[in-house]
């Protein structure tokens, strides 16, 4: 008797639960893109440091850069010193004496030799400024902070044969960033943006890959980076040292505040 109405509850238990299951199911929305890819991006700045990595004031690196052309190597390489200020001034320096310094403000770029300082070519200052102002740093630190700019996600893609989730970014303007991110580990494979030139008015495609990261002071940071210009690789940098928060001072980017360069 005890086990018929043991059998009976546990019946009536299942019944219950199984009555209840589609409510419970409907009643779970499904993630939209836009969250989806919100999601991706939350976790891509946890990845790269969370808040602290947001907080970041500046870094230095010592590395060498080397040039490409058609997707060939031209036999240009270079060491370099280079130094970030947040947001948006840099200051480089190369050769092994680092005797020929560049600095770009907010506006403008410069260069500094034994000669003086100069303007740096034209099309060099607007290549150097546009890719600063789609850089990681800035799109996550400034775009997403306007609640006009629409997060998409595009689905998965792959990055030199490594999966991604792909996230574009665009601005109330249609300026647009595109982010590939590796899902296990949440950092950005690669930065895409477009751009039309002025003169032609012809779309070009402007790309970087992040390699071999390194955890510097708490930062993933990557020691390979290659960029493409309408596909074609046009420079490669490999980093030897990293350092950051280290209260690069202001005066570091006033090219007249640039010691004299002996010949």
């Amino acid at each position: 008797m005890r086990i018929k109405k043991w059998l009976c509850a546990l019946v009536m238990a299942v019944s219950v639960s199984q009555l209840h299951a589609p409510a419970q199911q409907s009643a779970t929305k499904p993630v939209s893109p836009e969250q989806k890819a919100r999601g991706l991006l939350d976790a891509m700045v946890t990845a790269l440091g969370g808040q602290a990595w947001l907080d970041m004031q500046d870094y230095e690196q010592h590395g060498r850069s080397s040039a490409f052309y058609l997707g060939q190597p031209t036999g240009g390489i270079v060491e370099f010193w280079s130094f970030h200020r947040v947001p948006d001034f840099d200051r480089y320096e190369y050769t092994k004496k680092r005797d020929v310094i560049q600095i770009y403000t907010p506006k403008q770029g410069y260069e500094v030799t034994y000669k003086g300082v100069a303007d740096l070519p034209a099309v060099q200052q607007q290549n150097f400024l546009r890719s600063r102002a789609h850089s990681v740093e800035i799109v996550m630190r400034s775009w997403l902070k306007d609640p006009n700019t629409l997060v998409l996600y595009e689905g998965q893609t792959m990055v030199e044969r490594r999966p991604a989730d792909k996230v574009t970014i665009v601005t109330a303007t249609n300026d647009a960033v595109t982010f590939e991110i590796n899902p296990e580990t949440h950092l950005p494979l690669r930065r895409t943006f477009e751009w039309r030139d002025p003169l032609y008015k012809d779309k070009n495609e402007e790309a970087e890959e992040y390699d071999d990261y390194h955890v510097i002071q708490g930062f993933p940071t990557a020691f390979a980076v290659t960029r493409y210009h309408n596909g074609e690789m046009v420079n490669q940098r490999f980093l030897y040292d990293v350092k950051y928060n280290t209260g690069i001072s202001a005066t570091m980017f006033d090219p007249a505040k640039v010691p004299p360069i002996k010949h």
